[in-house]
Parts: C-alpha cells; sequence; structure tokens
C-alpha cells in the first residue's frame, strides 16, 4: 500500500471545555477523491482548517508527505504542495478573472505583489493564467471582474485559483454550494477532469450533496460529535442506513436506497 499523503493520528482540538475533534485518524493516498460528510458542527469545518494548516491541533499529529504540518498555515503548505480553494472571488469581487488567478500564481514566485502592474508585464505568469483559465472555460472572460460572472462560474474560478498554485493535494469546501441543481455535476466533472490534468494527486472534498458524494468519491469519512463514525467506500457507506441516518438524516438514507 501507499505512503499516505496526508495522515492524521488521535488528532483532538478542543476550545476551552468544547472538543470540536476528538481523536481523529484517517489517511488519504495518491488517486484517492475522499469525501469529509457530517452534520452540522460535527467537526468538518474545524477538521478542514488542521489539514490545511489554518489550525494547531491540541492532541495528535498531522502530517502531509511525511511533514509535520500543525499550524502551519496556507500559505507555507501551498509551497509544499497542497492547496484549499479559498473563494477569492467573494473576498475581491473587482477584480478580472485574470487579476484573480494571477494572485495564487506569482504567490508561488519569487515575484513581489506589487501585482498587476508586474503581472501584467510578465509573459511566463499571463501565459499561465490563461493556461489555467482554459481549463475551466474562463479563458474568454479573463478581463471580466468577477462579480459579473454566474454563480457557477464564480465558483469554478474559486477552484481554478486553488489550481493555479500547481498542488499534488487540493481541498475543496463546499465547491458547488448555490450553484443549481443542474450545473453541480457539470463542475465536478469539470474539477475532476481538470485535477487529472494537472496532475494533482488527491483531493478532498467536504460536500453536503449526498449525489455528489456517491458519485465521485473514492472514500466517505463521516463525522459525528467530533469523531469519526465511519470511513468507507460508497457502496459500503450507503448500504448502511444507520450510518446514513446518523450523518445525513432518514430521508436522504432512502432517496439513496431507491436509487
Amino acid at each position: 500500500m501507499s505512503t499516505p499523503l496526508i495522515e492524521t493520528v488521535g488528532v483532538g482540538k478542543s476550545y476551552g471545555d468544547f472538543v470540536a475533534l476528538d481523536g481523529v485518524t484517517l489517511s488519504i493516498r495518491e488517486g484517492e477523491l475522499v469525501s469529509i460528510v457530517g452534520p452540522n458542527g460535527a467537526g468538518k469545518t474545524t477538521l478542514v482548517n488542521v489539514l490545511t494548516g489554518l489550525l494547531k491541533p491540541s492532541a495528535g499529529v498531522v502530517r502531509f508527505k511525511g511533514r509535520d504540518i500543525a499550524g502551519i498555515g496556507p500559505v507555507k503548505l501551498a509551497r509544499h504542495g497542497m492547496a484549499r480553494a479559498f473563494q477569492l472571488v467573494h473576498i475581491f469581487p473587482a477584480m478580472t478573472v485574470a487579476e484573480t488567478i494571477s494572485v495564487a500564481v506569482v504567490s508561488q514566485t519569487d515575484k513581489s505583489l506589487r501585482l498587476f502592474a508586474s503581472v501584467r508585464d510578465d509573459a511566463a505568469v499571463r501565459e499561465r493564467v490563461r493556461e489555467v483559465a482554459a481549463i475551466f472555460g474562463l479563458d474568454g472572460k479573463l478581463d471580466v471582474e468577477s462579480r459579473l460572472l454566474s454563480q457557477g462560474e464564480k465558483k469554478l474560478l474559486d477552484i481554478a485559483s486553488a489550481f493555479a498554485l500547481a498542488p499534488e493535494v487540493i481541498l475543496l469546501d463546499e465547491p458547488t454550494s448555490g450553484v443549481s441543481s443542474g450545473d453541480k455535476h457539470g463542475i465536478m466533472r469539470n474539477v475532476v477532469d481538470a485535477a487529472r490534468r494537472a496532475g494533482v494527486k488527491a483531493i478532498i472534498l467536504v460536500e453536503h450533496d449526498m449525489d455528489l458524494v456517491a458519485e465521485y468519491s473514492s472514500r466517505i469519512v463521516a463525522l459525528t460529535a467530533g469523531k469519526v463514525l465511519a470511513d468507507r467506500p460508497p457502496a459500503e457507506f450507503f448500504a448502511d442506513p444507520a450510518i446514513v441516518a446518523a450523518v445525513v438524516g432518514k430521508m436522504v438514507g432512502k432517496l439513496r436506497q431507491g436509487a
């Protein structure tokens, strides 16, 4: 079995008396798309923040490619090869598509973020921006302000910015939230195909849409009350009504069984 790209061993995170994570142990290997699911308050966001170096765990170990990354921060972690989509579109809505992707491209170089004058004059940066935009079908909108994009295009731009970091592992937190049902599978197919073409070795997906989780996951890690309830392939996960009910509710369980 291959060495894990990401590994947590007995990870805990507490805020005073409140325990957000309790003894979480998991591993993610090359070729996997692992979905993290669970009800509100299960600890998903805390786990994601620990995995991406935003939070240092109160207990346990978190490693990326064998390196301890506890609290390292997303900028340093991106340089080691893990990126997270951070919804830059919502932070900088007046930036164009090209400018938004450029932030990520330039952050991976030794260039300063005297950003946009230098970006316009740098052929290599411009070419990388066009290359990433084309992967997600945004190359025709490089000069469009992010706020003018459709919701689906905004999601793709957020993800494209993470891809511009040239990661080995990418973490997607609710990449289809706010997107119409008809667009969700298109976005996921685009992301998975883009990951393959870009050489991404593994994807971590936090997603509440169980149809997407069932369709695209190689494994599903279910959290409840900060603990791992299940870590199973989709067929085994959805075949256990007790787990499905505990994680996403009885109604979704019935829908999956009837699918």
